[in-house]
């Protein structure tokens, strides 16, 4: 079973950045996708960003498509989120979770950290 720990959320005004941590254990990092999630208050967690095995590949969902990149070290079990031009709608929960497999088409399994809280004044 993997643990996911995420950081690096906190309070920033819009047009800010941020960027934020996820680290994993538990199950061998570099074999497996990782996508990001958000999730307002009373509303589902929707998809953020995701990245393959190897780093090659990721998919962005069109709201922060050009804002945000998603990167990963595996030698640190870590993928990161930086968030440039941050809006108020951003703000939110930041989740990330583990692929089923390598690549971006395997789906995520339903395991998730204690999230990040990402909030954004106007």
């Amino acid at each position: 079973q993997v643990q996911l720990v995420e950081s690096g959320g906190g309070l920033v005004q819009t047009g800010g950045s941020l960027r934020l941590s996820c680290t994993a254990s538990g199950r061998s990092f570099g074999s497996y996708a990782m996508g990001w999630f958000r999730q307002a208050p009373g509303k589902e967690r929707e998809f953020v960003a995701a990245i393959n095995w190897a780093g090659g590949s990721t998919n962005y969902a069109d709201s922060v498509k050009g804002r945000f990149t998603i990167s990963r070290d595996n030698v640190k079990s870590t993928v990161y989120l930086q968030m440039n031009k941050l809006t108020p709608e951003d703000t939110d929960v930041y989740y990330c979770a583990p692929g089923r497999g390598g690549t971006l088409a395997a789906g995520y399994l339903d395991v998730w950290g204690q999230g990040t809280l990402v909030t954004v004044s106007s």
